[in-house]
């Protein structure tokens, strides 16, 4: 039986398979028994330094092996994670580590209230293994936290139990397999609760997470450790899978030995799908669509060449275990077929957001289905069950915008702007990219034109408040935002301005 921790899934895995490949990290191969004993050290230690069940912890290493092992580490403790991304802006991550009160943080850096994994090998780490804490914890407990953009102006904490992770692995219905024999590169960043697929995936279930060299997948690089390493399942963005589709070099091409493709974020380019599965039709691809607030994915379609004819593109398909779609309208649900607000319920939901009692209760409320109480996230996603209930994405009832396979809100970056000395007014719109999705942000704003502080220091400003994926690439200054008849700002017409 597949456990429902995430820790103890990694230490069964342990036990059955000691000395199999857990994680390959450059030069470095550690295998299961190994990572366990490490992550035992590190729990002990925190432990020592005030880490309790309950605690969340904020972690500011680079994608390792040592952040692996921390991970685990914290998860030991009975307390949550929340991986941060080094790339942030030093003023952000400031503001998420105040906003989880811990009473410490996991970085390299030395300073007060700070602890660092010992440097050197976790073969290393792990000959110092005694027992370690043992707190008991429920499925329910709290895993992690992933910040994402929020309408306030500030990232929005979402706390995931451990039930939302291993609900996707290991178990009957699962969308891909991450099992003895699969290799699993891990690529993307911390903070993403995509990172919970690549690593949690394959260590949870018995299989390797090849974690990537560098913070920017190449094709070449994926090419380099297919070789390597035997790396046959990756996740991509639906922009970054554009690229590689693009950019793929017939002379070496980067999919090949690849056995499994995730992809997922934004809707997908049929003409980009259509030629992957020309050039590669052995490999798997699946499509996967869900909010963080639903743990990675809630639903997932296996893609095939008839998909890339559909007149509504590529669906986003059907529930992943443990996971239920719900076509609401309002509370109630929508007749079959129709248009309306995509919903989830399920062991994928969040607990919540950190510290947002009122947020927490408005995106997640219990509402009536069936004469039963079911508690759903809603999503803002607009989608249609088609007859054979597979699901279709229709696009958003609201200006979030994903860029890259992140989550946008417009609101926090006009609020960052609003903040810059001279900036009166700002409006960020996003760009279309070709195919499908958006490629980039552009923002306008209005200034006292005695006080303007420029379009470039006013991106330069915002470089220093928010990560490289919000930061608009176009900021231009307007005498004055378009307003619509009933006085409200024009976003179509400074769209159509590009």
């Amino acid at each position: 039986m597949h456990s429902h921790l995430i820790h103890t899934a990694v230490a069964e895995q342990a036990r059955i398979r000691p000395t199999a490949p857990a994680l390959i990290d450059g030069s470095e191969y550690v295998d299961y028994a190994t990572l366990d004993a490490a992550s035992d050290v590190h729990a002990q230690e925190l432990a020592a330094v005030g880490v309790l069940p309950g605690t969340v912890v904020p972690i500011l290493l680079p994608r390792s092996s040592r952040l692996a092992a921390v991970l685990l580490a914290v998860l030991k403790c009975g307390a949550a994670y929340a991986a941060l991304d080094p790339r942030w802006p030093r003023e952000r991550v400031a503001r998420v580590t105040a906003a989880l009160d811990s009473p410490v943080l996991v970085t390299d850096d030395s300073g007060r209230g700070h602890w660092s994994p010992p440097a050197g090998s976790l073969a290393r780490a792990a000959a110092r293994r005694t027992a370690g804490p043992s707190a008991y914890i429920g499925p329910d407990a709290p895993a992690a936290v992933f910040f994402t953009s929020g309408t306030t102006g500030s990232p929005k904490g979402v706390l995931s139990p451990h039930r939302a992770t291993t609900r996707l692995f290991g178990g009957p219905g699962a969308f891909a397999d991450f099992g003895p024999g699969r290799v699993v590169l891990q690529a993307a960043p911390p903070a993403w609760d995509a990172f919970s697929m690549e690593l949690w995936g394959p260590l949870t279930s018995g299989g390797t997470c090849v974690i990537a060299p560098t913070d920017y997948l190449l094709p070449s690089t994926l090419a380099d450790l297919v070789a390597e390493t035997g790396v046959d399942t990756v996740w991509l963005t639906s922009t970054l899978f554009n690229l590689f589709v693009d950019e793929d070099d017939p002379r070496r091409p980067c999919f090949a030995g690849v056995r499994q493709v995730l992809t997922g974020g934004e809707r997908l380019s049929s003409e980009h799908v259509a030629r992957f599965l020309n050039r590669y039709p052995s490999t798997l691809l699946t499509n996967g669509y869900g909010p963080v607030e639903s743990c990675v994915f809630a639903t997932t379609h296996r893609v095939t060449a008839a998909d890339c004819a559909r007149a509504g593109g590529i669906p986003i398909g059907t529930p992943v275990p443990g996971t239920a779609v719900h076509l609401l309208d309002g509370d109630r649900p929508a007749a079959p077929g129709v248009q309306a607000e995509i919903c989830l319920s399920g062991h994928g939901l969040a607990a919540g957001y950190l510290n947002a009692p009122e947020d927490t209760a408005a995106a997640f409320p219990t509402v009536m289905l069936d004469g039963a109480p079911v508690r759903v996230y809603r999503t803002g996603d607009l989608g249609r069950l088609d007859a054979e209930g597979v699901l279709h994405f229709h696009g958003r009832a609201d200006r979030q915008v994903k860029i890259s396979g992140h989550r946008v809100e417009p609101a926090e970056i006009e609020a960052a702007a609003r903040s810059i000395p001279g900036v009166r007014e700002a409006a960020v719109v996003p760009v279309a990219a070709e195919g499908s999705g958006y490629e980039r942000l552009a923002m306008f704003y209005t200034s006292e034109e005695s006080d303007d502080p420029g379009s470039r220091s006013v991106r330069r400003a915002l470089v220093s408040l928010l990560p490289a994926y919000m930061v608009p690439r176009t900021v231009e200054r307007r005498s004055a935002l378009p307003t619509t008849a009933n006085g409200k700002l024009d976003h179509r017409s400074l769209s159509a301005s590009l």
